[in-house]
């Protein structure tokens, strides 16, 4: 497995080099040591699991190419281009390609969750750890930064509506509310979630700071 990672983490840095929104190559780092931590416990193919995580995002490199929104199912072909470049056989891929694309899934959307594969659940709890705590303070920060999001806009109240992916929050502070403040409660591992419980209260800490500071209460 060792061999088929380095392999494959070469080709990643090359395509998430220009990357800077948050979803570059050490977010897929973190994902894949999340998503190691998590099958210790729970199980599950280790190499589907693994492989999964260091590819999941590479939806986003064609969504910068482009301009407009790619879900990872349409980032499959390219997908299936890195696979075949390393040792694995077409069942393998196939499964790595299921994971990749229902990792986005969330009981709080529209669609809700469709699948319950234990290589996919792990991934979409590793996924969702890096959007949670200090991570989801830098990460979503820096994708506002790169997307031409407000920090906070006061005015607009907070939509507790369906969250959509595919649509961009009115600011950053919005997206902590829209998602990653909901994160807590869609992980579907037992150890996912106690993982999560530190990250999320650190998140509301900064969320209750951040309105102190910006109403000049502190």
């Amino acid at each position: 497995m060792e061999k088929i990672i380095k392999q494959l983490e070469e080709k990643v840095k090359t395509l998430f080099h220009k990357e800077n929104s948050g979803h570059d190559i050490y977010h897929l780092k973190r994902v894949l040591n999340n998503a190691l931590a998590i099958q210790e416990k729970e199980g599950g193919d280790k190499l589907i699991i693994a492989i999964s995580a260091l590819l999941h995002d590479v939806h986003r490199i064609m969504q910068n190419e482009t301009g407009a929104f790619v879900s990872p199912k349409d980032s499959l072909p390219k997908i299936k281009e890195v696979l075949d470049t390393v040792d694995l056989t077409d069942e393998q891929k196939e499964r790595i390609m299921h994971v990749i694309e229902f990792h986005e899934e969330y009981d709080f959307s529209k669609e809700g969750k469709t699948v319950n594969d234990i290589e996919t659940l792990i991934v979409q709890d590793a996924d969702n750890l890096d959007g949670m705590g200090a991570m989801s303070v830098a990460r979503s920060f820096s994708y506002g930064a790169v997307n031409k999001i407000p920090m906070w806009a006061p005015e607009i109240p907070f939509d507790q509506g369906i969250y959509d992916e595919s649509k961009l929050d009115h600011s950053t502070v919005h997206h902590f509310h829209s998602k990653a403040l909901k994160l807590k409660d869609n992980m579907n591992t037992k150890t996912a979630q106690s993982m999560a419980k530190h990250r999320h209260e650190f998140l509301k800490l900064f969320l209750q700071e951040f309105f102190d500071e910006w109403s000049g209460k502190k």
